[in-house]
């Protein structure tokens, strides 16, 4: 097979620059979700190409059918349907009522996955900050805590995860993190609620905190057959694969087969859109932005990592990554940049080339302890920009499309991910690993 010269990440760098500088030279221009169509596909074109020309272009294809298709259409159906669940109510936005929708969402976001604990929670929280003038800071430990870290309890939880469940590891094994899973929840929420006590007692404007106080309601749920479609998808994403379905896989399945599971999640997202009330949609400022944003820009991303992807398959044994703290850090600090499912894949198959230590604990062909890495740095580090996670740029884009002023992609990460929750992770990889 043809080495992937280095040169051929350019597109790929290129497109991560774009999602940071455009918004800082030509913000405007950029708003735009058919502009920023424009930019994927100029960068895709040259990516594309390479691979084609390489006889590699079957692998272009895999990572457009198989792998963003049912991201994003996985995503689109979470979306579409969390959008029809209407938490009616509004509550006084103090920080024990924030830190108790955080920890309620941190709760969530392993049982009905990231995506789908972000899109169903970030609505009330932002309805219940709507006076509130400092808000920025909740977004942010929103995205850290619930469209990421709180997903690592079960391969429902996050992708990558899925991905190893599907690779081997028992679906209770997840269960093992649970320590892991609680300490960075539990440090988190703490500095979350120093920083809102702060902004809430000595920020906080008299007239604003009135405002609140005067529009409290009591708590009322709308959209309940919602609830029962959302039960549905994370039914399909448990049951429609090839671990239950093995004919799945078969190069000669019939389409119908071997796309089930996104057959089933379009058909969930149509029930939604044609059952639910579109006053509700109304009441829950439901606008096909934010998802718009995801699929164009993600197209990119998922295209132009593919040389990037194959570059590291193809260099893992000279990577020098043989230890669980190794493994953390590399996988966390790819899947800050790159989509964190090929990611935890390519890792994974890092570790499956190690020599397999005599009584060993290994789990899905690879030491227990080094798939506990891939499994922490893949899903805590997806936190650490807007594009290391799907949820992470919808929540964004939705803060943004309510008002609040959310910092560009590096100010994301020099005012929060590598103050705040860097040093969190580094101290779960001392304890941990």
């Amino acid at each position: 097979m043809q080495q992937i010269e280095i040169w051929a990440l350019i597109p790929f760098a290129a497109m991560l620059l774009s999602i940071a500088v455009m918004p800082l030279v030509a913000a405007e221009w950029w708003e735009k979700n058919t502009h920023k169509l424009w930019v994927a596909i100029a960068l895709s074109i040259p990516a594309s190409a390479y691979m084609i020309f390489n006889s590699m272009g079957e692998k272009i294809m895999h990572q457009i059918t198989m792998d963003y298709l049912p991201f994003i259409i996985l995503l689109g159906a979470l979306f579409i349907v969390t959008g029809g669940i209407q938490i009616e109510g509004n509550f006084q936005a103090r920080p024990r009522t924030n830190i108790t929708i955080l920890a309620i969402g941190y709760l969530l976001a392993s049982l009905i996955g990231t995506t789908g604990a972000a899109m169903l929670l970030i609505h009330p929280l932002l309805r219940v900050n709507h006076h509130r003038k400092y808000k920025t800071h909740t977004v942010l430990f929103f995205i850290a805590l619930v469209a990421n870290c709180g997903g690592i309890l079960t391969p429902l939880g996050d992708p990558p995860l899925f991905l190893l469940y599907l690779r081997g590891a028992e679906f209770s094994w997840f269960m093992n993190l649970l320590p892991e899973w609680f300490m960075v929840g539990f440090m988190l929420l703490a500095i979350y609620y120093l920083l809102e006590r702060y902004y809430y007692y000595e920020k906080g404007l008299t007239a604003d905190l009135m405002a609140d106080l005067r529009e409290r309601t009591t708590l009322h749920l709308k959209g309940k057959f919602n609830i029962v479609l959302l039960l549905c998808i994370i039914a399909s994403v448990l049951f429609l694969n090839p671990a239950h379905f093995p004919k799945m896989e078969a190069e000669d399945a019939p389409l119908m087969l071997k796309f089930l599971r996104e057959i089933t999640l379009v058909a969930i997202a149509a029930i939604s859109l044609l059952t639910t009330s579109k006053q509700i949609r109304r009441d829950n400022h439901f606008k096909w932005e934010p998802i718009t944003e995801v699929a164009v820009i993600f197209i990119g991303i998922f295209i132009t990592m593919t040389p990037a992807l194959e570059f590291l398959s193809q260099n893992a044994a000279q990577l020098g990554i043989t230890k669980p703290w190794q493994f953390f850090y590399s996988s966390g600090a790819l899947s800050a940049f790159l989509d964190n499912s090929p990611t935890a894949v390519a890792f994974h198959t890092v570790a499956q080339a190690l020599p397999v230590e005599a009584g060993a604990n290994n789990i899905a062909g690879v030491n227990a302890l080094i798939l506990k890495a891939i499994s922490l740095g893949s899903v805590f580090f997806g936190a650490m920009t807007y594009i290391g996670n799907g949820p992470n740029f919808m929540v964004k884009a939705i803060a943004e499309q309510e008002g609040v002023k959310m910092p560009d992609f590096f100010g994301y990460m020099w005012r929060f991910s590598l103050i705040i929750l860097l040093p969190v992770y580094i101290l779960v990889q001392i304890v941990f690993l």
